[in-house]
C-alpha cells in the first residue's frame, strides 16, 4: 500500500516538474508579431491587377520569345526551359549553409511551426537530408518529389533530369499560411565537407545550381562556432557567381556569444569568404538568432531585433517585387534567346557563303566553328543593337551545340517570317525594347497592366528602355 502511494506522490511531482517546465519554456517564447507587422501580411493584395499582369506576361513570352527559342533549340544551349508554372510561380526563398547551422529552425521560426505536427525537423546532427519545398496551400499536406516533377502546373517538373534518386530526396509541404500566399521556402541539406558528392546518389552540386538560378532571394546561414571552409562550401560560391544581389549571408545563433567574441567572429566570418566573394561591394550580413526563445541573457538584445527587422524588410522587397522581377527575368531570358538566334544565323550565313560545289559540308562547317573569330561570327553581333559583349556566350558551347545539332537544321533569320505572325526577330525586338518596359511601366505607375502598349505609353511615343545598357 505504501508502496503505491509512493508511486502516486513520484508520478505527481513529475507532472508537476513537467508543467513548470512547460510554462518556463512558454514564457520564454519571443513575440512574433513584428514579423507579421514588417510583412504586412494582414494587407490584402490586389490579386486581379497581378494575375493580370502575369498573364500578359505570359502572352508576350509565348508569342515573341518563345518561338526563336524553339525555332533554334535555345534550351539545348542553356538548359534552362521557361514554364508556365515558373512565369507564374512565387518568389523563391533559398536557404544554403553548413549543416546543423539553424536553417530549419529559421524557416520554422519565420512561419510560426513551433511545435507544429509539420514543423521542419531540427537538431544538433545533420537533420535535413532532402530539398524540402514549403509553400501554399488549401490544407496542410506533404507532397512526394516524383509528384511534384509530375505536375506541369508547378514550376518544379524541369527536376525530373536529375533522376528517380533525387526525386525520392525531394518532399513538398503545403500548409495555407499568409505568408507562403506570397513566397516559397526552400530548405537544403546542410553542406558535409568530409562527404564525398557521389555518396549522396544525385548530382548535389547540379541540383543546387537549379535552385539557385531561380531564387529570388538566397540565404546563405553560418554558426558562430562552426566558420570553417571547405571545399563544398567553395563549390557552392563559384555556384553563387553572378547572384551577388540575391545573396544575404546570416549569422546565425549570435546570442550564443559574448558582444567582444561575436566581433571577432564576423571578422572571422569576412576573412574565410573573401577570396570566394570577389566582389567591390560584399553581401549583406546579418547578425541575430533566429529561433522562437527568447535571447540568451546579457548579449545584445536591441540589435539582434533590429538585425532581424531589416532581413524581414529585405524579403518584404522581394515580395514587394515580385512581379518586376519577373518581367526583368523573362527580358533577360529574351535577350539570350535573342543573341544566341542572331549568333546561329551567322554561322549559317557563312556556312553557306563557304559553300561551293566542290565543297565537304563537314570541312567547311568544322573549320568555322573551330575558329569563329577567323570569320567574325561574333563580332559582327555586336554591331547589332542592344547587345553586350559582356552578354555573349561562351564559343566553345556553339561547338557542343552544333555537334548535336547539324547546321543544315536550321534556317536564316531571314526564312523565319509569315504573312500572318511577321518575322521572329521583330516579334523578339518588340517584345524586348517595347513590350516588357511597357508592361513595367503600367505596374510602377498604377495603370491597367491588360492594355496594349499604345494605349498604356501614348501612341507614337517610343517607351524608355530601363534595362539597355549606355
Amino acid at each position: 500500500m505504501k508502496g503505491a502511494v509512493s508511486i502516486c506522490f513520484l508520478s505527481l511531482l513529475l507532472l508537476q516538474a513537467t508543467a513548470e517546465e512547460e510554462e518556463d519554456v512558454t514564457s520564454i517564447l519571443r513575440d512574433r508579431s513584428h514579423i507579421d507587422e514588417t510583412l504586412r501580411l494582414a494587407m490584402e493584395e490586389k490579386a486581379g491587377d497581378y494575375a493580370a499582369a502575369l498573364e500578359r506576361l505570359r502572352k508576350i513570352y509565348h508569342t515573341s520569345i518563345k518561338p526563336m527559342e524553339q525555332a533554334y533549340k535555345y534550351n539545348e544551349l542553356r538548359q534552362h526551359e521557361i514554364s508556365d508554372g515558373e512565369i507564374t510561380s512565387k518568389p523563391m526563398v533559398l536557404f544554403l549553409g553548413p549543416w546543423s547551422v539553424g536553417k530549419s529552425s529559421m524557416i520554422n521560426y519565420l512561419l510560426g511551426l513551433h511545435d507544429h505536427p509539420y514543423q521542419l525537423y531540427t537538431g544538433a546532427e545533420p537533420t535535413t537530408s532532402e530539398f524540402t519545398v514549403i509553400m501554399h496551400g488549401e490544407k496542410i499536406r506533404s507532397v512526394e518529389g516524383i509528384v511534384m516533377a509530375a505536375d506541369s502546373s508547378r514550376s518544379f517538373s524541369p527536376l525530373e533530369k536529375f533522376g528517380q534518386n533525387f526525386l525520392e530526396k525531394l518532399i513538398g509541404i503545403e500548409m495555407p499560411h499568409k505568408l507562403l500566399e506570397r513566397v516559397t521556402f526552400v530548405d537544403t541539406p546542410g553542406i558535409i565537407e568530409n562527404r564525398k558528392q557521389q555518396e549522396r546518389g544525385y548530382p548535389f552540386n547540379d541540383v543546387c545550381q537549379w535552385f539557385i538560378d531561380r531564387a529570388d532571394l538566397i540565404f546563405v546561414v553560418f554558426d558562430p562556432t562552426k566558420l570553417d571552409v571547405g571545399l563544398e562550401l567553395e563549390m557552392l560560391f563559384r555556384q553563387l557567381k553572378g547572384r551577388e544581389s540575391q545573396i544575404r549571408i546570416i549569422l546565425n545563433k549570435a546570442d550564443n556569444l559574448a558582444t567582444q567574441d561575436l566581433m571577432r567572429v564576423y571578422g572571422a566570418l569576412f576573412w574565410s569568404l573573401a577570396p570566394l566573394i570577389n566582389v567591390t561591394e560584399p553581401p549583406r550580413v546579418y547578425v541575430s538568432s533566429f529561433w522562437p526563445y527568447d535571447y540568451a541573457p546579457d548579449t545584445s538584445r536591441e540589435l539582434f531585433k533590429r538585425e532581424e527587422i531589416s532581413l524581414l524588410e529585405d524579403l518584404n522587397q522581394v515580395i514587394e517585387n515580385r512581379m518586376e522581377n519577373k518581367i526583368a527575368f523573362i527580358r533577360q531570358h529574351g535577350i539570350r534567346v535573342r543573341i544566341h538566334g542572331l549568333l546561329v544565323d551567322r554561322y549559317v550565313q557563312t556556312f553557306k557563303e563557304k559553300m561551293s560545289f566542290f565543297s565537304d559540308p563537314e570541312l567547311v562547317f568544322q573549320e568555322i566553328v573551330d575558329d569563329p573569330d577567323k570569320f567574325y561570327i561574333f563580332k559582327s553581333i555586336l554591331a547589332k543593337t542592344n547587345v553586350s559583349k559582356f552578354d555573349l556566350p561562351n564559343r566553345d558551347a556553339y561547338r557542343d551545340f552544333f555537334g548535336i545539332n547539324p547546321i543544315t537544321n536550321f534556317k536564316p533569320l531571314s526564312a523565319q517570317c509569315s504573312y500572318i505572325g511577321g518575322c521572329l526577330l521583330d516579334k523578339i525586338e518588340k517584345a524586348i525594347t517595347t513590350e516588357l518596359p511597357a508592361l513595367l511601366s503600367s505596374i510602377n505607375s498604377g495603370k491597367q497592366p491588360g492594355l496594349s502598349s499604345c494605349e498604356a505609353t501614348g501612341c507614337g511615343e517610343k517607351p524608355k528602355n530601363r534595362y539597355r545598357k549606355n
